[in-house]
C-alpha cells in the first residue's frame, strides 16, 4: 500500500469530473480545440499549437492555450513575441509562468535589460533560480554590496535539492571574486551527500577544483575504499574530501563510519568542526535504523557543529531513550526557525517537564507556556499540546456565515472559473495550479481569510474536496471544521466501515490524507481511488474477501475502493492488535516495516510515531491520527482525545495472534 506525499508535488491522472450544473456546462466551443492543443504540447509540435490557437479564442481558458503556444518555441521567440503572449493573458497564472520561464533563459544568458523588465511584474516569486540571477545581476551591474548579495545566494543556494544553474552561478560568481568562502561550497557538498545526492555533491566541489569532481564520483560507489587509500589529510581540500568519504559510509552502515572516525589518523586530522560535523551524520543515521548506540555516537560531536537534521534525530534518539536532557539539547542547538515548528515546541515542553530543572517550579511554567503558545486542534502536535493542557479537542467555533457577496465574489473570481473549467476537461494538474496560484499567489501574502473560506466554499459546493480542504486551511486563525474535514460519500464509507468494524472517522482520516476524496486519484507507483489501493494489494484483498470476479479496472470505481481499502485497512488493524499508528504506518510502507519499526522499548504513541524512519510515513501517521480525532470530533460532536488513539507501542505481544504474513 502507497500513500500519496504532498497532493501539490504529485501527478494525478484524471477522468473529466462530473459536477453538478449551472458552473460545469457540458462543453463550450473550443473544448476540442484546447485538448488537441495538449496533445500537441506534449509532443513539442509547434506547427500543430498555431494552427490550433486561433479556434480557442475567446474560450475562458485561452491563456492556456496562449501559453502552450508560446512556452513550445519559447527558446527561439523574440522579446516582442513573448510580450504580446504575455499581454493576451494578464493577471493569470500562465503569464507568471511564461515570465517565470523567460526569466530563467534571461538569467542565463546574462540579457539583463530584458530580465530587469520583467523581474517586477514576476508575482510568484517562488522561484529560487530566478532569486540568484537577480542577486547574480545585481552583482554585474553594483547594485548591492558584494557581501550582501553573498548571504542571500548562499541561502538560496544551500536551501536547493538539486544542481540547477542558477544559484550554482551565482555562486561560482562569487567564489571566483573571493565574496564567497570555500567553507560555504564544501557545505554544499556536505548536505548533498547526507541526502544521497553525489551528483550536487560533485558540481559544488567542482567549483573548487574540477578534477576533485572525478574523485567525488568515486567516494559516492566505494567511500571504504577512498577512505583506505588516504593516509594523511593535512590540507582542508582532503579533509573535506575525507568527510565526504565518512558521510557516504555512514548511509549504508554508520557502525563502520563510527570505526573509521575512531582510526587516530582521522582524529589527529580532522578539525573538531568536521569531527562533530561526521558524527552528526553518523548518529543519524543510526538513529533511523533505530540502534541504540545512536546516541552514544551523537555524544562523541559537539551540538554547535551539527545541522538541524542531524538535531532533529538526536531529539528523537533521546526521548525514544528516554534521555531527556538530550532532547532538550539538541532542540536547544537548533535553528531559530526550527525551534519554532510546533514538533519541537512541544518536545521541549516535554523534556523541561520530565527534567524539572534546575527549578520545578520554573521548569513546568516554561512548559505550559510552550504548550500554550500552540495549542489548538489544527494538527497532531497543537492537539497533544491540548491535551498536555489538560483540556480536550472538541470542534472550533464555525466562523461567520459568508455573505451573499462574498459568495458572489469567489464564483466570479476570474482565476477560480479558468481552474474549474480546466478541471472540467480533466486537465486536472492545470486547474490546480492555476487554483492555488489564485489564492496564495497572485497578490502579495494571498487572498485575505474571508476570500480563502469563500473561495473553499465554492470548491466544496462543486465537490472539489482537494481545493475545498487545501484552501480553507490557508485561514490564519477561523477554521471552519466543515471545509476542512467534509465527509463526502458518507453513507458508502459509514455504512461499510460499522459493517466491518471500522471506526468511520478513521476511514475518514485516511482517505483524507490519502487522495483528498479525488475519487480517480492515481499516485505515481500505481495506487488508485480515494484509498489508494495498488493493484496488487486489490487483487489479493478481493480474494480475501470473497470478491468474486474482481477486475484490476474495478478499484478505479468508488463502491469498490471503498470495499476493498476497509477491508484491507481492518487485516493491518487486526494484525497490529487495534494500534491505530501502527496500522496507519502498515497501510503507508507495508506491514513488514511497521513490524519491523515496532521492535525495542515500549513507547508512548507519539514518540514511537516521531522516530518512524521514513519522513513521509512518519507525517502521514501524524495526519491520519490527526485528521481521525477531528473527524470524531465532527462526527459525534463529543470532546476527543489524540493521545488515547495513539496508545503505546512497542514488541508484539506474546499473546497476540500469529503474524499475518500473507498481508501484503
Amino acid at each position: 500500500m502507497q500513500g500519496l506525499r504532498a497532493l501539490l508535488g504529485m501527478r494525478l491522472i484524471m477522468a473529466v469530473l462530473a459536477l453538478p450544473a449551472p458552473l460545469w456546462a457540458q462543453t463550450a466551443p473550443g473544448d476540442t480545440a484546447l485538448l488537441d492543443m495538449r496533445e500537441a504540447f506534449r509532443r513539442n509540435s509547434t506547427t500543430q499549437l498555431a494552427a490550433l490557437l486561433p479556434a480557442v479564442r475567446g474560450h475562458v481558458l485561452e491563456p492556456l492555450a496562449v501559453y502552450w503556444d508560446t512556452r513550445a518555441r519559447l527558446e527561439l521567440a523574440s522579446p516582442a513575441e513573448i510580450r504580446a503572449a504575455l499581454a493576451r493573458m494578464p493577471g493569470t497564472y500562465w503569464e507568471d509562468r511564461l515570465r517565470n520561464d523567460w526569466l530563467l533563459l534571461l538569467g542565463k544568458s546574462r540579457d539583463w535589460a530584458n530580465f530587469d523588465t520583467e523581474l517586477p511584474l514576476f508575482r510568484m516569486k517562488d522561484d529560487r533560480q530566478v532569486r540568484c540571477y537577480a542577486l547574480l545581476r545585481d552583482m554585474a551591474t553594483g547594485r548591492m554590496p558584494p557581501e550582501a548579495i553573498a548571504a542571500q545566494v548562499q541561502a538560496n543556494w544551500l536551501a536547493q535539492r538539486d544542481a540547477d544553474d542558477g544559484c550554482a552561478s551565482a555562486a561560482q560568481t562569487l567564489l571566483d571574486a573571493g565574496h564567497l568562502k570555500p567553507q560555504v561550497v564544501w557545505q554544499r557538498a556536505r548536505l548533498a551527500m547526507d541526502a544521497n545526492r553525489p551528483r550536487v555533491a560533485a558540481q559544488a566541489v567542482a567549483m573548487i577544483d574540477p578534477e576533485l569532481a572525478t574523485q567525488v564520483d568515486g567516494i559516492a560507489s566505494d567511500p571504504a575504499k577512498y577512505l583506505d587509500e588516504r593516509i594523511t589529510a593535512l590540507r582542508v581540500r582532503t579533509r573535506e574530501m575525507v568527510t565526504l568519504a565518512i558521510i557516504r559510509l555512514a548511509f549504508s552502515d554508520p557502525a563502520a563510519a563510527a570505526l573509521e572516525m575512531e582510526r587516530t589518523r582521522w582524529k589527529a586530522q580532522l578539525t573538531q568542526e568536521e569531527r562533530g560535523w561526521a558524527w552528526g551524520v553518523i548518529g543519524k543515521r543510526s538513529a533511523q535504523k533505530l540502534q541504540e548506540e545512536a546516541l552514544n555516537w551523537f555524544a562523541r560531536g559537539e551540538d554547535r557543529y551539527m545541522d538541524d537534521d542531524h538535531l532533529a534525530w538526536k531529539a528523537r534518539a533521546g526521548m525514544r531513550a528516554g534521555a531527556w536532557g538530550a532532547v532538550r539539547d539538541a532542540v536547544n542547538a537548533m535553528s531559530t526557525a526550527q525551534q519554532r515548528e510546533p514538533a519541537w515546541v512541544y518536545w521541549k515542553a516535554r523534556a523541561l517537564q520530565a527534567l524539572q530543572q534546575p527549578d520545578p517550579v520554573a521548569a513546568a511554567a516554561e512548559a505550559r507556556a510552550l504548550f500554550e503558545s500552540i495549542a489548538s486542534s489544527r494538527d497532531f502536535y497543537e492537539q497533544l499540546a491540548l491535551e498536555a493542557l489538560g483540556r480536550t479537542i472538541d470542534v472550533p467555533e464555525v466562523p461567520a456565515p459568508l455573505t451573499a457577496a462574498e459568495t458572489a465574489a469567489a464564483q466570479d473570481n476570474p482565476g477560480l472559473r479558468r481552474a474549474l473549467a480546466a478541471i472540467r476537461l480533466g486537465l486536472r494538474g492545470e486547474g490546480v495550479r492555476e487554483w492555488h496560484y489564485t489564492v496564495a499567489l497572485h497578490d502579495a501574502g494571498g487572498m485575505a481569510e474571508r476570500e480563502l473560506l469563500a473561495a473553499a466554499d465554492l470548491a466544496c459546493r462543486n465537490e472539489l474536496w482537494d481545493r475545498c480542504i487545501n484552501t480553507s486551511l490557508r485561514t490564519p486563525v477561523a477554521q471552519d471544521h466543515a471545509q476542512r474535514f467534509p465527509t463526502p460519500h458518507r453513507a458508502q464509507v459509514t455504512e461499510r466501515a460499522r459493517e466491518i468494524g471500522l471506526d468511520p472517522a478513521y476511514v475518514y482520516g485516511l482517505i483524507r490524507q490519502e487522495s483528498r476524496f479525488v475519487t480517480e486519484a492515481r499516485s505515481g507507483v500505481g495506487a488508485s481511488g480515494l484509498m489508494q489501493v495498488m493493484p496488487a494489494t486489490a487483487r489479493w484483498t478481493a480474494r480475501k474477501i470473497g470478491l468474486s470476479n474482481f477486475r484490476p479496472g474495478q478499484i478505479n470505481e468508488r463502491d469498490t475502493n471503498i470495499q476493498i481499502g476497509t477491508a484491507y485497512l481492518k487485516l493491518a488493524l487486526d494484525d497490529f492488535e487495534g494500534s491505530l499508528p501502527l496500522a496507519a504506518a502498515a497501510y503507508n510502507a507495508g506491514p513488514s516495516r511497521s513490524r519491523q519499526w515496532r521492535n525495542g522499548p515500549v513507547l508512548a504513541g507519539e514518540v514511537w510515531t516521531e522516530n518512524i524512519p521514513f519522513e513521509e510515513t512518519r507525517d502521514y501517521v501524524k495526519r491520519v491520527l490527526a485528521n481521525t480525532t477531528n473527524y470524531a470530533a465532527l462526527m459525534t460532536g463529543q470532546p476527543q482525545s489524540l493521545r488515547a488513539r495513539l496508545g503505546v507501542v512497542g514488541p508484539r505481544p506474546a499473546t497476540a495472534q500469529a503474524i499475518n504474513s500473507e498481508l501484503p
